[in-house]
């Protein structure tokens, strides 16, 4: 069942955004999401900005005790921080500092990557992604738990008011589970993580950042089950790919909602030109799989936000500001 305490947290029957926007200018951006999804904004994130502003460089910035530098076109780590990891980190005291003008008090989001996505693309200096070598994803998963219980402090120093949450991005992790990430050499693929192993590191993080974690997942066959019993208390998830005929998936969503899960849909596209509609097939969209699991429309805006199903780091700025409206417009739609 979905806690309490967590409802300042993780409003619903609202809309929200995922992680991504174009541009540069951290504090615009801000400006932009804060005045476009005001009931749950969230900290953008600018990948524009080059080398340490990627989600990986951003990820690896977070991590304590695991320095790393940029190296041969990867990720990887090293003795002491690169020229690029210290880049990454004035990026997020810029963003940080951007929320601090904000002076938010309700609901805000953070974002960074999860562990099992930055393991499958940071490397290791004898070579290989982190993933190879269980002992190194625990450590990495430490690493960035403390990591974000900082990130976290930073930003509730700058908006003392705000009711905080860490959403983590996991695109890999579907891919890690089934043994579909390759190797350096592109031949082969590592072993796969094993289901109790990724379950067992999830919850060390989602009980160890302090607030109220969501899991971002864009893949089709994002763990659902998995990721509710590692202590996720909200899943963000691309519901254009779920296919309402695919009966073992929608059940396995169904269950999640049915025990009180909250989501965040995600069910306006990322890229694209502004046209009519767009809100209305948003909408329809979760309506139908409300419709298919066969739960009570009052129920829909208790558990349910609306965002675009993945970043806009690719699209024009107008059509970033047209799909959080849209987005908006869909919420407004599904609470009636």
């Amino acid at each position: 069942m979905p806690d309490p305490d967590a409802d300042a947290a993780l409003p619903a029957g609202i809309a929200t955004g995922i992680g991504s926007l174009p541009g540069t200018d951290a504090r615009e951006a801000v400006n932009i999401v804060f005045g476009e999804l005001p009931e749950w904004p969230y900290l953008p994130e600018l990948p524009d900005r080059g080398l340490g502003a990627d989600m990986i460089g951003r990820g690896a910035a977070l991590l304590v005790g695991l320095p790393v530098q940029w190296w041969a076109f990867r990720w990887e780590l090293a003795d002491l921080p690169g020229r690029d990891a210290r880049r990454a980190l004035d990026f997020l005291e810029r963003d940080l500092d951007a929320l601090h003008e904000a002076n938010a008090g309700g609901p805000v989001r953070l974002t960074a990557v999860g562990p099992f996505t930055l393991a499958a693309n940071l490397w290791r200096r004898t070579g290989g992604a982190m993933l190879a070598d269980p002992g190194a994803v625990a450590d990495l998963t430490a690493s960035l738990a403390e990591g974000l219980r900082n990130h976290v402090a930073a930003a509730q120093a700058r908006m003392p008011n705000a009711a905080l949450s860490v959403q983590i991005d996991e695109p890999s992790l579907p891919a890690a589970l089934a043994g579909r990430v390759n190797t350096e050499s592109g031949l082969d693929f590592y072993r796969r993580v094993p289901v109790e192993v990724a379950r067992e590191r999830l919850r060390e993080l989602t009980e160890q950042v302090g607030v109220p974690v969501v899991v971002h997942c864009c893949a089709p066959d994002a763990p659902v089950k998995l990721l509710q019993e590692a202590g996720a208390q909200a899943l963000s998830l691309d519901l254009t790919l779920l296919d309402l005929d695919d009966v073992p998936k929608v059940d396995a969503l169904g269950e999640y909602l049915d025990d009180g899960g909250r989501l965040i849909a995600g069910v306006v596209p990322p890229l694209g030109k502004p046209h009519p509609g767009v809100a209305k097939e948003a909408a329809d969209r979760v309506q139908g799989l409300w419709h298919r699991l066969g739960f009570s429309p009052e129920q829909l805006p208790r558990q349910v936000s609306v965002s675009t199903t993945c970043g806009m780091a690719g699209a024009s700025p107008d059509y970033a500001r047209f799909a959080m409206e849209a987005s908006r417009e869909a919420a407004e739609r599904l609470r009636g």
